[in-house]
């Protein structure tokens, strides 16, 4: 194989990389612009069936965890909707408390900052 041949097929390949990750990149936003509209609906849906509202899950983490609630979210954990609250404790650290969005009862919580784990 000539030097010409090389140089010609090293572009051929150049530009059918470029090309590919372009179009895999393409895909990969629309997959993503996809997945948003999907979560958004598993939220609205997990929202509608929820007994517990987000003010009464603050409620209960702060009972159990007294400090200043910094995050409040409704998520899905162990196929139960669940609401994550975060608390910055006294002590500087933060205090993730998990509230079943159905019962009203702590499930579980984690140490943010720190490897401890508690529950489920």
């Amino acid at each position: 194989m000539d030097r010409k041949s090389m140089v010609i097929g090293a572009v051929v390949i150049g530009v059918v990389m470029i090309v590919g990750g372009m179009v895999w990149s393409a895909e990969k936003n629309k997959l993503k612009a996809g997945q948003k509209g999907e979560d958004r609906k598993e939220v609205v849906a997990m929202a509608m069936t929820a007994k517990i509202t987000i003010d009464q899950a603050i409620k209960t983490a702060v009972e159990n965890f007294p400090g200043q609630v910094i995050e409040a979210e409704l998520e899905k954990k162990h196929d139960k909707a669940v609401w994550e609250v975060e608390i910055l404790t006294a002590e500087q650290g933060v205090m993730a408390v998990y509230v079943d969005a159905g019962s009203g009862s702590v499930i579980s919580t984690e140490e943010k900052y720190g490897q401890k784990q508690s529950g489920t």
